[in-house]
């Protein structure tokens, strides 16, 4: 049995199933790192992914296309974005409650609306919704081993990866990610050189909706073809956890994505053997408090040295 276990995971198929089951966790990750970099504790990354899931396989449905459901999904995502701005830094709301209330739509509300648009309860399997294409790379798909590993992936996952080295662009090399960061920073002394706080959180919240955007349209139009309530399984949740350890740097955000992605993939493989079913689907939140655990304790380490060396 533990034979067949590693030969499974030792596979290119394994590897293949990492990044496919990364892709949504590392959308999570970004959106949550451009989110603290602007100061703001965000927490509605699962809630705005149930949103724009349910937006995706609804209006693809609608209009029988893959990338008008994939577009309406981002837009919502963007739109949840805004109105989270509006609610904490207009309504003046908690942070952290007006997260929880986006959470508690995305989750009740979504399955509401899905049985009042289309009559259709629990599963949306019986419309007829889309899915994001998928990618063949010219060459590399020719390459053994290598090409099984990186060709083929949906088109989502292709921009997840990419998405990590474009917020670490437009986080340290351009002026919008400067003011981002200051705004995190000293929120005070931004405004006192002329940097709109609320303009710019708005724009790093709008940015962290776009990306969980992405991440809710994949899990219903990539990883699979239909909505169905939480659908996202606290990867929403994940991705915060993906974040905190990184630092709050976005290409270490990736590979901190890459760990919770491998244990979900180790989740799935080890279901193919005679475990029990609920032993094998808490492995990947057993590694998230894990890994929380042992990234508190170096940051406590960290910090006492720090206090140290100032005495």
């Amino acid at each position: 049995m533990l034979d067949n276990v590693l030969e499974l995971i030792f596979s290119a198929s394994f590897v293949f199933s990492v990044l496919r089951l990364t892709t949504p966790i590392l959308l999570a990750t970004l959106s949550s790192v451009i989110s603290e970099r602007a100061g703001v504790g965000n927490i509605t990354m699962e809630g705005t992914m149930l949103i724009s899931a349910f937006v995706g396989v609804l209006i693809s449905s609608w209009t029988g296309s893959a990338w008008v459901g994939f577009a309406a999904a981002v837009l919502s995502g963007a739109l949840t974005g805004y109105i989270l701005s509006y609610i904490i830094f207009k309504m003046k709301v908690n942070d952290i409650l007006a997260g929880l209330s986006i959470n508690l739509l995305g989750s009740g509300g979504t399955v509401f609306l899905l049985y009042a648009l289309t009559g259709v309860r629990g599963i949306s399997s019986s419309l007829s919704s889309k899915v994001m294409p998928s990618i063949e790379i010219p060459l590399i798909k020719e390459i053994p081993v290598l090409g099984k590993i990186i060709s083929g992936h949906n088109v989502i996952t292709y921009m997840a990866f990419a998405s990590a080295f474009i917020v670490w662009f437009i986080l340290f090399k351009t002026k919008i990610g400067l003011r981002i960061r200051a705004v995190g920073e000293n929120p005070d002394a931004a405004k006192s050189v002329g940097i709109s706080v609320f303009k710019t959180k708005t724009t790093a919240l709008v940015i962290a909706g776009v990306l969980s955007g992405m991440g809710g349209a994949y899990m219903s139009m990539g990883y699979v073809s239909w909505f169905v309530k939480n659908i996202t399984a606290g990867r929403g949740w994940i991705g915060i956890a993906a974040a905190a350890m990184s630092g709050q740097h976005p290409v270490l955000g990736m590979l901190s994505a890459l760990l919770f992605g491998t244990a979900d993939a180790v989740s799935n493989t080890l279901q193919t053997i005679n475990l029990p079913s609920q032993l094998v689907l808490m492995i990947p939140y057993v590694v998230t408090i894990i890994a929380m655990c042992f990234y508190a304790y170096y940051a406590m380490k960290k910090k006492a040295k720090g206090k140290n060396i100032e005495k």
